[in-house]
């Protein structure tokens, strides 16, 4: 029998094995997970990039029979991948590489209880606690297990905001005087979310507070990051009410003051804007920095117009390109936006937010 092939039938041979080995090589390369919980509307990112083949799903953990139903019809997830609890998923499927949490904030520490012991990282999304007695059992549980304890935020892979760090890091505006972080939009129920979410986002046990949590962690995420890990020295916060028919057990919009040494922060976080809007303005001594959006960022100089930076693409462009990068060590998460260190300090600034908000008074950090 003639062995030899036509040059023409080689060369697809030979594009053919190419294509399996790439093929081969970037699904050995993808992370391996699985899911605690559905309830967070931000369980449809993980959807899908498991749909789009960026992720394998090992497992999900998830209860509630409408939620699993509706999220198996939506993104074709078979059966299988579905467990009762956490506990019983860990038990059935093969280690994962990490646990990502899209259940309410109060849940991440049981979610942390029963994946640390067993050395599986976890990735909860924001913020990292309801409170700071939550977040430091959660951080001592990490430290004695030896386990990466990430916290995702859509701002994190912002271009815009990535950038306006660089910028920050290389002295273009100066000494930074003043952030103001906006962030909101017209009300969780108003915009549509799901009757899950909205059970647990607006309980003030379940996710801590209102639009003081569900918005106000941005802005003291990203301004801890700017002060390179510094906890502000002290809190001021004010929060209003002005939809307590459809919201009555928390607040919908929270103005927080933070005091650095040299500059000030302003979080603005609202569930009553009339359209949603993420942005930062960072004012130096010698310049202005607004990331308006995502891709948009505009500087302006004393003695200058306004000017628009060249978009320039982060480094890390999802939660599961930076996650795969610390676990394989290629990065450390040590003060960066996902950071444990970043965000301890996040909470410790939302609690002293809704004391102050409470208590009408200014509230040292120190005294936390």
């Amino acid at each position: 029998m003639n062995t030899l092939l036509h040059p023409k039938t080689k060369l697809h041979c030979s594009a053919l094995l190419i294509f399996i080995f790439i093929s081969s090589f970037t699904h050995a390369q993808l992370l391996k997970v699985g899911v605690a919980g559905l309830s967070h509307d931000h369980a449809h990112s993980i959807m899908q990039q498991y749909k789009k083949g960026e992720v394998i799903l090992l497992g999900i953990a998830e209860a509630d029979a409408n939620l699993i139903e509706r999220y198996k019809k939506q993104y074709q997830v078979p059966d299988s991948l579905f467990h009762k609890d956490l506990t019983t998923m860990l038990q059935r499927i093969k280690k994962p590489d990490a646990v990502l949490a899209y259940n309410a904030i109060s849940e991440h520490l049981g979610v942390v209880e029963i994946c640390a012991p067993k050395g599986i990282p976890v990735m909860v999304e924001k913020p990292l606690a309801v409170s700071v007695k939550q977040a430091e059992r959660m951080k001592a549980l990490a430290n004695q297990y030896k386990i990466q304890l990430l916290t995702n935020y859509e701002t994190t892979w912002y271009d815009s905001n990535q950038q306006v760090y660089s910028l920050v890091e290389e002295n273009e505006i100066g000494p930074i005087r003043k952030m103001v972080v906006h962030d909101g939009h017209g009300g969780p129920k108003e915009i549509g979310c799901s009757k899950e979410f909205l059970a647990w986002l607006t309980d003030p046990e379940k996710n801590g507070g209102g639009a003081i949590i569900d918005f106000g962690c941005y802005g003291a995420n990203l301004m801890t990051w700017l002060m390179n890990g510094k906890a502000p020295i002290a809190v001021t916060a004010i929060t209003r009410h002005y939809k307590p028919d459809i919201y009555p057990k928390v607040d919908d919009d929270a103005t927080i003051m933070l005091e650095y040494d040299g500059a000030i922060g302003i979080i603005e976080a609202s569930w009553n804007w009339p359209f949603g809007i993420k942005d930062m303005e960072v004012f130096g001594v010698d310049g202005y920095l607004h990331a308006l959006n995502k891709s948009t960022l505009q500087e302006r100089k004393k003695t200058a117009a306004y000017t628009e930076i060249p978009n320039k693409p982060a480094a890390y462009t999802d939660n599961l390109v930076y996650l795969a990068a610390v676990l394989r060590g290629t990065i450390k998460s040590e003060n960066d936006l996902s950071s444990l260190n970043n965000n301890m300090i996040v909470v410790r600034i939302l609690e002293a937010a809704k004391e102050s908000a409470k208590d009408g008074r200014r509230v040292v950090m120190g005294n936390l």
